[in-house]
């Protein structure tokens, strides 16, 4: 996709190759909206022009304009056409507005680091040096693996902190673990094993894909992998060093379990390390893909390390991944800047990544400290779990309350989340109740008010 026309009739289209045409133009649409690219009230052409413009049947531009209408990214309205969805409509959407969260004047979301402690120094210091020594090929296109600067800094980094098996080769850069999960959703197809409570926007990508998600069970040991063989899925996404958002490691047994099913059937297990470097109470837990590196497709990003603002995620793939996953991405890399890969490279190596996280690791330890023995003294009905590691905690609600916190909680103007959001649609929802605190979220000078507000908002739930 090259250009937009601002009135929305003069759309210049550009749809993936590897996916069928409806999913292509679902994409497109998508990714233009949650980019800006197509803005707020921006009239889009009829279907008939439309298709006639791509070359595609009538129908399938309308069931697209339908379906994204049914979930709020576009409006039709009667003698106005189709038009994106104002943020005045937004509420009707699954998703935010746009690639921004809503803004409260608390916030216990999670998912986010604090972003006022962003590094800026250091990643200043970072960029100069990178820039000045950055080689002419790296302001031209450049290979779709990324920069090798940046994969033979990761491998490095990776094989000494989180146990991966990987050689530069292997290493393929994203956007984002959610840009990662896409591509391998597209080489891989089928149907694939979801925790039945896993981050609710990376299944939808699943399914945005075309992929069937099929439901597993999931305590306080992880994932139950055991239940994999019965599901007929070649593929499964897992987050085994702490589950999301339950937060319990894959035990090794269960680890074994997994690898076996995956050798056992050529599947492949997708890693999701979102947040392996943040453990507190226990030893670091290695990654699985470090004893399984042709069965485990590791997917690793800055979001919760850094900022999610820098947009660089990786992939440490199976060797019989590597080109269809080439493929999928294109013959070159247009998805992250080479500059932020070049300063990200600087940046690890140099040491300055490593004292970052000692630095937050401390930081966010005391948090779930004070989150903990907070809610203790001023909740005690509620049951904290998920604690050892990570950057969330989940609070167990009684049965049936969970609406009514988060209720309490929007009057308050606090940003919370359900355990609910991340349940598969197809898992029952009896005695699950719980919120899902992203203690990390807040800045050091908020962090006390906001727990107080969430306390009061307990409080005036479950009374």
């Amino acid at each position: 996709m090259n250009s937009w026309a601002n009135l929305g009739f003069d759309l210049h289209v550009e749809l993936p190759h590897g996916i069928g045409v409806r999913a292509a133009l679902l994409q497109t649409l998508r990714d233009a909206i949650d980019s800006g690219l197509l803005k707020p009230g921006t009239r889009l052409p009829p279907s008939r022009t439309l298709a006639l413009d791509l070359g595609v049947a009538r129908n399938t531009v309308a069931d697209c304009y339908a379906e994204l209408a049914a979930a709020g990214w576009l409006v039709t309205r009667q003698g106005s056409g189709t038009v994106v969805a104002s943020l005045a409509d937004a509420h009707i959407r699954g998703t935010d507005p746009s690639p921004t969260r809503p803004r409260f004047t608390y916030s216990l979301l999670p998912g986010s680091p604090d972003a006022s402690a962003f590094p800026r120094a250091a990643w200043i210091s970072s960029a100069r040096r990178a820039l000045t020594a950055a080689p002419n090929d790296a302001f031209a296109a450049t290979d779709p693996r990324g920069r090798v600067e940046l994969r033979n800094a990761l491998t490095t980094y990776l094989s000494r902190a989180r146990g991966v098996r990987v050689d530069p080769n292997r290493i393929v850069i994203s956007a984002s673990s959610g840009h990662g999960i896409s591509l391998l959703a597209r080489a891989l197809g089928g149907a694939i094993a979801v925790d039945s409570f896993c981050l609710h926007l990376h299944r939808q990508l699943l399914v945005d894909e075309g992929l069937r998600t099929v439901p597993i069970s999931v305590d306080e040991s992880g994932t139950c992998t055991e239940e994999l063989a019965s599901t007929s899925t070649r593929s499964a996404l897992l987050t085994p060093t702490h589950q999301f958002p339950l937060g319990g490691p894959l035990t090794p047994a269960r680890r074994a379990t997994a690898v076996e099913w995956a050798s056992s059937t050529g599947g492949v297990i997708i890693e999701d390390d979102y947040d392996g470097e943040f453990r507190y109470d226990r030893k670091p837990v290695g990654a699985l893909q470090g004893i399984a590196p042709q069965q485990v497709a590791y997917l690793g990003t800055v979001s919760k390390t850094l900022s999610p603002a820098i947009r660089i995620g990786w992939m440490v793939l199976p060797d019989r991944l590597i080109e269809p996953v080439l493929a999928t991405k294109g013959p070159y890399e247009r998805w992250v800047s080479s500059t932020d890969q070049l300063t990200l490279a600087d940046f690890i190596e140099s040491g300055r990544f490593d004292s970052h996280i000692r630095k937050m690791r401390a930081t966010y330890r005391r948090r779930r400290d004070q989150l903990v023995a907070t809610l203790a003294q001023q909740v005690p009905q509620v049951r904290i779990e998920g604690i050892s590691a990570g950057l969330h905690a989940v609070v167990r609600l009684p049965s049936g309350s969970e609406q009514a916190v988060l209720a309490a909680a929007q009057t308050s103007d606090l940003g919370l989340e359900g355990l609910s959001t991340f349940r598969h649609p197809d898992v029952s929802s009896v005695g699950d109740d719980g919120i899902v605190v992203g203690y990390s979220t807040p800045t050091q000078f908020q962090y006390p008010r906001t727990l107080d507000v969430l306390c009061e908002a307990l409080q005036a739930a479950l009374r």
